[in-house]
């Protein structure tokens, strides 16, 4: 089985893309990048997902929008329970800017046999799409008391918010039930210039998507939480441990 993330631009931004396998008991990181065009990164997929080959694919993008205005219930729900901790997402609607280019993503994975999973049947081999979000997934599995500032503010502060990131996923996810060992090799040079340091996040939010997804797959509702459904669009969170 492998748990795909993708940190997906919701304009013309680059998106940092992971890709974990569940090997022996474990999950081991097969890849990790970053691609710009939408054509590129459904390649990638292709490539790294064979036909009919079992996976989860987590995006950090609205893929289901029913609304033409406002927000979504998930949007909404993200504030009522994550607000205290400066983790509610954007909210979303068909008439924003970035709508089409969303949605039109998770049809795309869809015709590739990827089917949204609000509900899931534990460790069942399929192809699926779930929509998530990094900062409240950030800060229920590692039990903080508010996000990782690492998308704003100044370089310096948020160079050392992607070093506390990198280091707990290095340092507690292999305790995890899945676990996640990141051997060495995967030390990112945390990079000290703006546009560097925005490839690196990308990177960084993309393992922690698939992450969710594989936490998702192993567990189901017994420990994550659903922010909305299928016909409003959702979220899958993971609980506090």
């Amino acid at each position: 089985m492998k748990f795909i993330g993708i940190d997906l631009g919701w304009k013309s931004q680059p998106s940092g893309l992971c890709c974990l396998e569940w090997i022996d008991e474990q999950l081991q990181l097969l890849d990790l990048d970053r691609k710009e065009a939408i054509a590129d990164i459904l390649t990638w997929i292709d490539q790294i997902v064979q036909p009919d080959e079992p996976a989860i694919i987590a995006v950090d993008a609205p893929t289901l929008i029913p609304n033409a205005t406002g927000s979504r219930l998930p949007d909404k729900l993200s504030h009522k329970y994550f607000g205290k901790y400066h983790a509610g997402c954007y909210p979303a609607n068909q008439n924003l800017p970035f709508a089409d280019r969303t949605i039109n993503f998770g049809l795309e994975l869809e015709s590739r046999g990827f089917a949204h999973a609000p509900t899931i049947e534990p460790q069942k081999l399929s192809r699926y799409q779930i929509e998530v979000f990094p900062h409240p997934a950030i800060v229920n599995l590692f039990n903080l008391e508010r996000i990782l500032k690492y998308k704003k503010g100044r370089l310096c502060e948020r160079r050392l918010e992607l070093i506390k990131l990198q280091n707990y996923l290095l340092d507690i996810l292999p305790s995890f039930s899945p676990p996640l060992r990141l051997c060495g090799l995967f030390l990112l040079e945390i990079p000290t210039t703006g546009a560097a340091l925005k490839a690196t996040e990308d990177k960084l939010d993309s393992l922690i998507c698939a992450y969710v997804a594989a936490y998702w797959w192993y567990w189901g509702e017994e420990r994550n939480l659903v922010l909305g459904d299928r016909t409003t669009g959702y979220i899958i969170i993971p609980q506090r441990i």
